[in-house]
């Protein structure tokens, strides 16, 4: 072999390697591998995968990027894809914690118009941060789990409250409670440990880390639905073909139909499952009740002052559409 042909031999073994690095996707995935929310993206990746040039693998339960280090990993193009639940980006725009202004949409009729009439804004403030959205899927409603009873303000005054983002720990000030932000994965052991003692989350975190070894209490409050979205890195998806592009599309708006309907699915079956193992399972009285709706009451008008003229916009839409 000729000193040319090794040259242009080797540059071609490195072009192959090259190209075959760029068709791998990493997913990262904050949740277990067995919540439905992985369980969806699992299904989304395979899809692409049986479809296009590109592999993705998907990564869950942290195992790639900590559930805090999602988004920016992926604005940054340290990996290419990912999920992440939209409202813990509240400090980054006030338009990312929407969906959950407290008892705005409770339902998830009520959520799906929200995501719908407002979803051009999401778009709009993702593709600032150069970041392209794939799909959208909602938790279901979101309940109080306490470790006591909570039948007054007095019963819950200075408990430690799990946050998840910025309307959960203004909700825990609100109630007289203490916020500590934990993402889903250290979820059991703060509980077990004493680290934390309530929270507001949905049915399906509760289940998926057994909260009922550690809580005795969950109250239905219904107090938004959280949604997570998956996302591309900007300029990956730019440099995208049209066919392959098509293929993601079209595995998203699946993945997105079936998550929906799967939490809708979901959610009385995670309050069954409290109650077969021993949680005590039921609402707030009515006075407990109003002090939370009194509270939400509060972040929504906060929320309104923040996010400005954009979020007033997002508001009308949302109620024109109902």
């Amino acid at each position: 072999m000729t000193f040319r042909s090794f040259v242009l031999t080797g540059a071609t073994a490195l072009l192959m390697a090259g190209a075959a690095q760029a068709e791998k996707w990493d997913m990262a995935l904050a949740y277990s591998a067995t919540n439905y929310h992985s369980e969806i993206a699992a299904a989304f990746a395979a899809e692409v995968t049986a479809n296009s040039d590109i592999e993705i693998v998907t990564h869950p339960s942290g195992s790639l990027f900590a559930g805090g280090e999602i988004f920016n990993a992926v604005r940054r193009g340290l990996t290419p894809i990912g999920e992440r639940l939209i409202s813990a980006l509240g400090n980054d725009d006030a338009i990312y914690e929407l969906d959950s202004v407290p008892f705005l949409a409770t339902s998830f009729a009520d959520a799906k118009t929200l995501y719908e009439a407002t979803k051009p804004t999401l778009i709009e403030t993702l593709e600032e941060s150069r970041v392209h959205l794939l799909y959208s899927c909602p938790w279901p409603p979101q309940g109080f789990y306490s470790v006591s009873e909570a039948n007054s303000l007095d019963d819950i005054s200075g408990m430690k409250f799990r946050a998840y983002n910025a309307t959960t720990s203004k909700f825990a000030d609100g109630l007289g409670m203490v916020p500590t932000t934990i993402e889903a994965a250290e979820l059991a052991q703060a509980f077990a440990t004493g680290v934390a003692q309530s929270m507001i989350s949905s049915g399906s975190t509760g289940y998926d880390r057994k909260l009922w070894e550690h809580v005795n209490f969950y109250y239905d409050v219904k107090a938004w639905l959280p949604r997570n979205m998956v996302i591309v890195n900007g300029r990956t998806w730019a440099a995208l073909d049209d066919d392959t592009k098509a293929v993601i599309e079209t595995a998203a708006a699946t993945a997105e139909e079936t998550c929906w309907a799967k939490a809708e699915e979901l959610d009385s079956w995670y309050i069954e499952q409290f109650t077969a193992n021993g949680m005590n399972v039921g609402t707030l009285n009515p006075e407990m009740q109003a002090e939370f709706e009194k509270v939400g009451n509060d972040l929504r008008a906060a929320w309104l002052e923040r996010a400005g003229d954009k979020g007033a916009a997002a508001l009308a839409a949302f109620e024109a559409a109902k």
